[in-house]
């Protein structure tokens, strides 16, 4: 008899031991999932009446935006001001743009978005008059960076990225800033599958 019971004991303490390290590997998974770190892509974009592509339904930095996020399984954010910009007339929209650059105006956000939780971020912007709009410097000026990678993106009509890498850099102490792309706005509009090959080699050579 005190044999059985002793067996019956070491079967039980066996069966226990298997449940407890069956429930640490669940709980172990899921911890390990709740910290796997996401990557973010952080857009402004404009429709309205654009140069080079006319009256545009949806911007074009948006569509790159899109992109980026359906290949990289990315989180998507968009920029937006409190003072709306002119969509009726590009020249309004680039006076007022050129104002804002000379007075390094920081237009307000209607919303941020808390990047902590992300490793990898894709900034993406228009390139106006050589540079990001003002309102992404209210963006990255707000964050702390430090520890981060962010890759840059644009559209433009002829001026690539310009100097807005090095711009990044300057203002988001801490972090690593790879390699941008700039896609032609135009592009981006009338050839979207041409748009979409130029953003999968991109993120291909990043290994991404």
């Amino acid at each position: 008899m005190n044999l059985k019971k002793t067996l019956i004991g070491l079967v039980a303490a066996t069966c226990l031991a298997a449940s407890l390290s069956a429930q640490n590997k669940t709980s172990n998974s899921k911890e390990t999932k709740m910290e796997a770190k996401q990557s973010l892509v952080v857009y402004f974009s404009l429709a309205g009446e654009q140069y080079n592509v006319g009256n545009i339904k949806e911007g074009n930095t948006s569509i790159i935006a899109k992109f980026i996020a359906e290949e990289t399984d990315s989180e998507l954010f968009e920029l937006q001001t409190v003072k709306p910009y002119p969509t009726d007339s590009y020249n309004n929209l680039i006076k007022i743009a050129k104002d804002e650059q000379n007075k390094k105006a920081r237009p307000a956000l209607k919303a941020d978005i808390d990047i902590t939780a992300y490793d990898t971020i894709y900034i993406g912007y228009p390139n106006w008059w050589g540079d990001m709009p003002m309102p992404l410097y209210t963006f990255l000026e707000a964050h702390n960076w430090k520890g981060k990678t962010i890759i840059p993106f644009c559209t433009h009509e002829g001026s690539g990225l310009s100097g807005t890498e090095s711009r990044i850099r300057s203002t988001c102490k801490g972090a690593s800033v790879e390699k941008g792309l700039a896609v032609q706005g135009k592009v981006a509009q009338t050839n979207r599958s041409a748009a979409k090959k130029a953003v999968q080699d991109w993120l291909s050579k990043l290994g991404k």
